[in-house]
């Protein structure tokens, strides 16, 4: 790496250069996210369990590609322009690549067996392996670009705010472009839109992921070991982290949670509600609190504390859902008025969860004297596709086991009904999991990241 003295200090560019990044990684994930399933479904006519089944092998498989990418991130040796930067460039390519080849409508005339098998080595192509290739760098970026607290928040929020841009646009104005109106009123999905939506969203990913790599900057030196410490000694350590295990299940169930939610609200507007403009406006209104709430993330983190902004968000979220369900309301705007309350202390909580990120790292390094960036936004990242698993894996069984037609212009009312409760208890009890989580396991409080920035920077004057 170059003379760290030379190198410009910490600023707006990095800021907005990481904010960039996280737009290139939503535009994908988020598509996928909101219109993978359906599109498999509704399009491609593959059930919906096989759906859910495939979403959690891949997982099973990312539990190696994960953990396997961040020992090769974390061993790389660091060049001029940094240890983990190099990877946007090598792997944005691939990515787009790879996201594209996920909605070629026409393989929808093949024999299902093909189809079957086009969705497994598609899917696993992008998610496992070129989505993890340049995702678990990313992410261990944020805690090589600067040794403040603050700087790390504020790369935190940026993030945050980074993935509203592919919200509003995926989820807002992509609905008006992948459903169709019949003349008697139902939805369905126009799927000769998707791969040229996937295209144009892989070009523009890709450029972006170049932005990224321009403006950051990384400054903080990794030390190389002459005796690197084995995967086997280090997954133990990262074991006895108890900060580290809290924070795997609030990912778990948070992004199970929010999954849970986007991928079966195309199923409950489309077919409880019969009016996808209600999709399209809580999309647009979920990303506004966020983006209200950015100039705030930081100074109510360092205020506040970044737990308590989680318990409080749960408490929302779980109170918000729990209470849709116990309503049974079949008025759409109150299902949406009320959906996003429950998402506005999650506004916050999403704006900062990256931040405990890097404070985990820094707890581990405090403690074994062993800095494994990679490893740790590995188990991380892992951590979070396996919430996206479960949530996935649990819609397309549940959506199955309530009798859903895949294709079907309408479905019976027993299937809407059923389509209503999994929408609104499963993401409401994921929600009081993760307050629970960050209330008796999480232990990384506002006083002991101050101290852990503390004792490293004392280390690092005298060397150690």
């Amino acid at each position: 790496m170059a003379n760290l003295s030379l190198i410009r200090p910490f600023g707006w560019r990095d800021k907005v250069g990481y904010m960039v990044g996280n737009v290139a990684n939503d535009l994908t994930f988020i598509f996928a996210s909101l219109y993978l399933q359906v599109f498999y479904t509704d399009v491609l006519g593959i059930n919906a369990a096989l759906v859910g089944t495939m979403f959690l092998v891949s997982r099973v498989v990312d539990a190696f590609t994960d953990t396997a990418m961040g020992r090769i991130a974390d061993r790389t040796k660091a060049t001029k322009n940094g240890k983990f930067k190099p990877w946007l460039l090598r792997a944005c390519g691939p990515v787009a690549l790879a996201s594209f080849l996920m909605y070629q409508t026409p393989v929808s005339a093949a024999p299902m067996t093909l189809r079957i098998v086009y969705m497994f080595v598609t899917y696993l192509l992008w998610g496992s392996v070129c989505y993890t290739a340049i995702n678990i760098p990313y992410g261990s970026m944020a805690s090589v670009m600067s040794t403040e607290a603050s700087h790390r928040a504020a790369l935190s929020t940026f993030r945050g705010v980074g993935s509203l841009i592919p919200q509003v646009l995926i989820g807002v104005v992509m609905p008006m472009f992948l459903y169709t109106t019949l003349a008697d009123g139902s939805k369905v999905v126009n799927g000769a839109a998707f791969p040229i939506l996937a295209g144009i969203l892989g070009i523009v990913a890709a450029a972006c992921y170049i932005i990224c790599y321009f403006m950051c900057t990384e400054r903080v030196e990794v030390v190389e070991k002459a005796e690197q410490v084995s995967f086997k000694d280090t997954l133990k350590a990262l074991l006895n982290n108890r900060a580290l295990v809290g924070i795997v299940i609030v990912y778990i169930c948070f992004l199970g949670a929010q999954m849970m939610n986007q991928s079966i609200s195309n199923y409950i507007f489309k077919d409880y509600f019969k009016n996808t403009m209600g999709l399209t406006v809580m999309n647009a209104a979920g990303f506004a609190p966020a983006l209200l709430l950015a100039p705030l993330a930081v100074p109510l983190s360092n205020k506040v504390g970044k737990k308590e902004i989680g318990i409080i968000a749960s408490v929302m979220g779980a109170a918000a859902y729990l209470s849709l369900y116990f309503m049974q309301t079949t008025n759409m705007w109150l299902y949406v008025g009320i959906s996003i309350v429950g998402s506005l202390g999650f506004g916050l909580f999403n704006l900062i969860i990256w931040a405990f990120i890097t404070d985990i790292i820094d707890d581990q390094e405090v403690r074994t004297h062993s800095r494994e960036d990679g490893t740790i936004y590995a188990v991380c990242s892992f951590s979070r596709k396996i919430g996206q698993a479960i949530a996935s894996a649990l819609g397309g069984w549940s959506i199955a086991w309530i009798g859903y037609v895949e294709g079907a212009p309408s479905q019976i009312e027993a299937v809407n009904s059923g389509i209503y409760a999994i929408a609104t208890v499963i993401p409401g009890v994921l929600y009081i999991i993760v307050g629970l989580s960050l209330v008796f396991i999480y232990n990384l409080n506002k006083k002991k990241v101050l101290e852990n920035v503390e004792i490293l920077k004392a280390r690092k004057a005298k060397g150690v």
